[in-house]
């Protein structure tokens, strides 16, 4: 009895009131996204409003039992559970049950559960106890690598079920990795890349000037030479370089530009890729003559730049699956299907829009009702808030995530071991991932790839897992106040 009172006493409160918060917020959207004339009892089980107190209820009093574990348990099974979750998820690819088009659920009967949500815990725990092992060190390429391993594991397993959208959520762990050390060039490296994705296909087409150079492919090669001559400028502290590369880069192309343009009409893209192979030559011939290692990775990155960005383009056309292509296309202009891919994302902006200041109020929102927004109970909720509660509802809302978020931020900060701090903060990434690609998914500013919003979205295990992972962090930091109480 006296753990127990030990354990309620050290709980952070802020943080479970902001969890119940939400649950509410969550039912009150759920029962907005599902209600019918025909069954006007939003606590009958045969609604899914109905269903999901059952879930709320449940998530409680698993919430409740995580925090009476021995806190030790955890980093003590932390490699069973996730080796035992690994199995599950490579098991799963193998169930006969396809649910739109993807094999990442367990039926069992009425009951239904996705293990892809309950491996995110598993996965930050393992990933938690490795970093907190004696001599580990993201500075050794060996310890970096294992890390990345575990990570990317359970993810390549998520996409052979076909739940491409469960398996990104998996990136959000190299947050964790840039806050424990991880040098930020590696999360400068995806920016780079995210950034000659858009562009380079988003401005495929037009063409620069009167010359036959398109601006997309233009800017992007641009860019590498900008990149590269910034990283050596920051990593090599070698001033003469950088000027050099980028000078030499920027002059011969403004030349070759202006002979394209009032001489010869020709595609300025055969220079710059000329100007990107000297580069690379010459960052190889520093490397040799200075022997630093910072200009083996500046190589590396210039050469993986252009390799993927002249691959992105085949990638896109010829691997991914027609549904994937032409989402992408949609957000980024290149298609304006409001009748199939569009379709969900248009009716979802035209609900948030509808809800005005105040919103429409609760119950009262009719492109909700009238189901005009297909998933508007699970991936796209947040659009039943908007025009229900309108925008004061919907800022609430994404007040009590903020809060949510920078609390665990907080009490991740100061844990005084390494397993309790990256966990938390592996909570604290999932959290912010889930958060801002749903909502800007709703919104239209980010690809349709189908993930819940936390505690928001109908279903047991989505709210499950979500459950597990706040309610394991709690249990570590109320272990911290007892010790030092």
């Amino acid at each position: 009895m006296k753990q127990k009172n030990s354990v309620i006493r050290s709980i952070d409160w802020y943080t479970v009131i902001a969890y119940i918060i939400l649950l509410a917020f969550g039912w009150i959207s759920v029962c907005g996204a599902t209600y019918s004339v025909d069954n006007t009892d939003l606590f009958s089980l045969d609604t899914r409003s109905g269903m999901q107190i059952v879930w709320i209820v449940t998530s409680i009093m698993l919430g409740t039992c995580l925090l009476l574990i021995d806190n030790k348990l955890y980093e003590t099974f932390a490699y069973a559970i996730y080796v035992a979750l690994l199995l599950l998820l490579f098991l799963t690819i193998f169930n006969p049950h396809e649910i739109k088009g993807s094999r990442s659920w367990i039926v069992m009967g009425p009951l239904r559960l996705q293990p892809a949500e309950f491996a995110k815990f598993a996965t930050a725990l393992a990933v938690a106890k490795f970093m907190a092992g004696y001599k580990f060190s993201l500075d050794r390429w060996q310890d970096l690598v294992k890390v990345i391993g575990m990570v990317v594991l359970p993810m390549l397993l998520i996409v052979m079920q076909k739940e491409t959208g469960s398996a990104l959520v998996y990136a959000s762990f190299f947050l964790m990795l840039y806050r424990e050390g991880m040098t930020g060039s590696f999360l400068f490296t995806g920016i780079a890349m995210v950034a000659y994705f858009v562009i380079g296909l988003r401005f495929a087409n037009p063409l620069l000037l009167d010359t036959p150079t398109h601006v997309g492919p233009f800017v992007v090669m641009i860019l590498i030479q900008v990149f590269t001559s910034l990283l050596v400028l920051v990593y090599c502290k070698a001033l003469r370089e950088a000027r050099l590369i980028i000078g030499i880069s920027l002059g011969v192309t403004l030349l070759a530009l202006l002979f394209a343009q009032f001489i010869i009409p020709f595609d300025v893209l055969w220079v710059q890729c000329i100007i990107v192979v000297a580069t690379i030559g010459y960052l190889i011939w520093l490397l040799v003559s200075t022997r630093m290692r910072e200009y083996l990775f500046i190589t590396l990155f210039t050469i993986g730049s252009v390799v993927f960005f002249f691959s992105a383009s085949y990638v896109l056309n010829n691997i991914m699956e027609p549904h994937q292509r032409v989402r992408i296309n949609v957000l980024l202009g290149l298609e304006e299907d409001l009748a199939g891919a569009g379709y969900n994302v248009h009716q979802s902006e035209i609900a948030i829009g509808s809800g005005g200041l105040l919103g429409k109020g609760f119950l009262n929102g009719t492109q909700t009702k009238l189901k005009f927004v297909p998933e508007q109970e699970t991936d796209f909720i947040f659009c039943t808030v908007g025009e229900e509660e309108g925008f004061a509802g919907s800022a609430a809302v994404l007040l009590v995530f903020l809060f949510l978020i920078l609390r665990l931020i907080y009490v991740a900060e100061r844990q005084p071991h390494t397993f309790g701090r990256v966990y938390g903060y592996c909570v604290v990434s999932i959290f912010l991932f889930h958060l801002f690609i749903n909502v800007g998914m709703v919104l239209g500013l980010t690809p349709v790839i189908g993930i819940p919003l936390p505690f928001f979205s109908y279903g047991g295990s989505s709210l499950w897992g979500f459950t597990l992972l706040l309610f394991i962090f709690l249990r570590i930091d109320a272990s911290r106040k007892m010790i030092n109480g």
